[in-house]
């Protein structure tokens, strides 16, 4: 029990440690949209179901969701993609400010946002309509706009967080990377510390040589089929052959199947079990089937036959091939993901990682590999060991499929699923000084506005909690000094505080609006300003900011300050006024007394 208690606190440290790590995430964004229906009869017209709609659910999808997680686990993310300009690409806008998401994505007002429409009834997904056609490529200006989107969002990252951003591409087929976006990408490589390549086509990226590739297994059975008989020499550049006229399968999900008519290989490993399609097979190539010994692949196309892939270990023949994954793609770390089966993943020790994942629906596993590449991503850029990365990505994407939707794993659900303490902002508020001032350059490399403002708030009213939510609207971070009980004393006199300190930051803790409480012993925050260096220093009063003590102090860290007036007959003195003055006033007596006699 020590040891996995220890273990967990080993992997929540390295949750912590990725706060506010920079992100740069380019590819094929799209919108996911769910309807939620109703069915109880069938329609006249043929043996289908009429379906009344209930609900409407969309979310931000591909690259999209691959950033959201990243910025839900605690990362400083960044999107660059082409979108329509279009509904679908004002719902997908709006699914990004929400998610905290910096939107560097580039109009392209000829060219449709991509869409997956889910219709569903009972929670059963009936029918998937697709949108977004990977013939609608970038015209030459569309190109040049999204490499200026990618150079600019690189070095805004680099001048937020000081250090070289981290790079993921999520590459689906739909042109979003045509040849010169990966052209640019694989020459100006060596400005990115970490790189991440999620590609439907792992051939496509030749030269990239990233961090870690995360292929499906029939990703990665395609490529292991169109590399056969051109395997590099070792330390020989990469040749792979790309069959020209290739189709481009869009963000399918792959799995093993049957491609639909089609007839198992006659050399394929036979089991007793169903043979209806389990899969999503690239329209127009032909099969790839595992010989007998279970351990070969041939073929030229990404489809196993059901049959043959019931009789062999999706994982024993992923492990067998890692070295040579690794040397196809130039990685440094291959995770094959297979779906309910978990993921193999190897690095440049040789060494097979196995995670494994509990069976779900299908419909509560859209978008678990995106919250996978994120953790996964997260965790190296942080310099985490592979275990460690593979256990927390695989954490990550297991706790995601709960539910129906698009997947998205939070840095709270994490930590919790961790048993690391955590309160509901996914940070432990209340803070000592010491601490304050490390936590707040984290959040300062990230990019977000700090506010702060302070005070005794002895008696929490309705004009405090106004107060300090205008004042978090100021920015992305607020920080709370609170008097201690000897400064309060000090400053109101003998009788105050009426409530001790620990009642007062327990309080103040339990805001959503308040992200950190900090309790300081002198009179004036002053030595806390220096430490915090807010961007906004908030004070209450009616006042003009020049009044403000602080005010000079703020100005010359480079800060503004701000007033915010009260709410009127809403003070603390007010309250205890009243609370004095009832307990003066005369009470009738009521008590019974005996007549005289």
């Amino acid at each position: 029990m020590a040891g996995g208690a220890a273990e967990q606190r080993r992997l929540a440290a390295v949750v912590e440690g990725w706060l506010g790590r920079p992100v740069l995430v380019v590819g094929d964004a799209m919108l996911d949209e769910w309807r939620f229906a109703e069915s109880d009869r069938l329609c006249r017209e043929a043996p289908a179901p009429v379906l009344t709609l209930r609900r409407r659910i969309s979310a931000a999808g591909g690259a999209a969701n691959t950033a959201v997680n990243v910025a839900a686990l605690g990362g400083r993310a960044v999107l660059v993609a082409p979108v329509g300009a279009d509904v679908a690409g004002d719902e997908l806008h709006d699914c990004l400010d929400r998610a905290g998401v910096w939107d560097r994505t580039v109009n392209q007002p000829a060219r449709p946002t991509p869409v997956k429409r889910r219709m569903l009834a009972g929670n059963q997904i009936l029918l998937r309509e697709d949108s977004g056609d990977p013939d609608d490529v970038l015209d030459a200006d569309g190109v040049a706009r999204l490499l200026t989107a990618l150079d600019c969002a690189t070095e805004e990252l680099r001048a937020a967080g000081g250090e070289a951003p981290t790079l993921v591409v999520c590459d689906y087929g739909l042109g979003a990377l045509p040849a010169p976006v990966r052209a640019w990408l694989v020459t100006h490589r060596e400005r990115y510390a970490t790189v991440a390549l999620d590609a439907h086509d792992l051939a496509d990226w030749r030269g990239l040589a990233p961090t870690v590739v995360t292929p499906s297994f029939a990703e990665a059975t395609r490529l292991l089929a169109r590399a056969a008989g051109t395997r590099p020499a070792p330390g020989a550049g990469l040749h792979l052959d790309h069959p020209d006229g290739d189709p481009a399968d869009g963000p399918s999900e792959l799995t093993v199947g049957v491609s639909p008519g089609g007839v198992a290989p006659h050399h394929a490993v036979h089991r007793p079990g169903p043979t209806n399609p389990t899969g999503e097979p690239t329209a127009g190539e032909g099969r790839v089937a595992m010989t007998g010994n279970g351990l070969t692949v041939t073929g030229t196309g990404v489809t196993v036959n059901a049959t043959a892939g019931e009789g062999v270990d999706r994982a024993v023949l992923a492990e067998s091939r890692l070295a040579e994954l690794r040397a196809h793609t130039g990685a440094d770390v291959v995770a094959v993901t297979l779906d309910t089966d978990g993921a193999v993943v190897g690095g440049a020790d040789g060494e097979p990682r196995r995670s494994h994942s509990t069976p779900v629906p299908a419909s509560h596993a859209v978008g678990a590999g995106d919250a996978y590449l994120a953790a996964m991503t997260l965790a190296l850029a942080a310099d985490a060991p592979l275990p460690t990365a593979a256990q927390l990505a695989q954490l990550a994407a297991t706790i995601t499929v709960s539910d129906t939707g698009t997947c998205v794993c939070r840095r709270e659900d994490l930590l919790v699923a961790l048993d690391a303490p955590v309160d509901g902002a996914g940070h432990r508020a209340l803070v000592g000084i010491d601490e304050l001032a490390a936590l707040v350059e984290e959040h300062r490399r990230a990019g977000r506005a700090i506010v702060f403002t302070n005070g005794c708030f002895d008696v929490l009213h309705r004009g405090h909690v106004r107060y300090l939510e205008q004042a978090r609207a100021l920015g992305d971070l607020l920080v709370v000094a609170v008097n201690s009980d000897g400064s309060v004393r000090r400053l109101k006199g003998p009788d105050r505080p009426v409530n001790p300190v620990e009642d007062r930051i327990a309080l103040l803790a339990a805001l959503a609006c308040v992200d950190h409480v900090v309790v300081f012993e002198e009179d004036s925050p002053a030595e806390l300003i220096e430490a915090v260096r807010p961007d906004v220093y908030v004070k209450g009063g009616d006042y003009p900011p020049e009044m403000v003590p602080e005010a000079p102090l703020v100005r010359s860290l480079g800060g503004q300050v701000r007033t915010l007036g009260y709410v009127p007959d809403r003070s603390t003195s007010a309250i205890i006024d009243r609370i004095r003055a009832h307990g003066q006033e005369p009470q009738e007596d009521t008590s019974l007394t005996p007549e005289p006699s």
